[in-house]
């Protein structure tokens, strides 16, 4: 018996992710829904067997990087990388660039010579402080 097309073009979530190289196993594929830091349609997926298809927006987070794919096919297998890049569109914003610290971020200033004594001036106040 054939599968109806609806149910052929849907897909388990670990299954897809890992067809599509995102993770280098199934079970860490699992462990990255259940842990949370896989959005389908902006939702939580909440296990490992919730089904994808095409046109899901799916926001993935790995190693402090956040991807935005969309899903474009189900996977058959996993294949080289030129094949897994068919399986989706990456939507994600461009990286910052990594000279430029984010404009809310305060660089750490202080005076030159303000930084940790030496082993010299570390005695000294040792001495003045009575704590020879």
């Amino acid at each position: 018996m054939v599968a109806p097309t609806a149910a052929r073009d849907r897909q388990r979530i670990d299954k897809w992710l890992f067809f599509s190289r995102a993770v280098k196993s199934r079970s860490l594929a699992a462990k990255l829904v259940v842990a949370g830091r896989v959005r389908i349609n902006r939702d939580k997926a909440a296990q490992a067997s919730d089904l994808v298809k095409p046109g899901d927006v799916l926001t993935i987070t790995l190693e402090r990087r956040i991807f935005v794919w969309k899903v474009l096919n189900a996977g058959v297998r996993r294949g080289p990388a030129e094949e897994a890049r068919t399986l989706y569109e990456d939507i994600s914003p461009p990286p910052a660039p990594k000279g430029e610290a984010p404009p809310d971020a305060i660089p750490g200033l202080r005076e030159a010579g303000s930084g940790r004594p030496t082993k010299k001036e570390r005695r000294q106040t040792d001495r003045l402080l009575g704590d020879d």
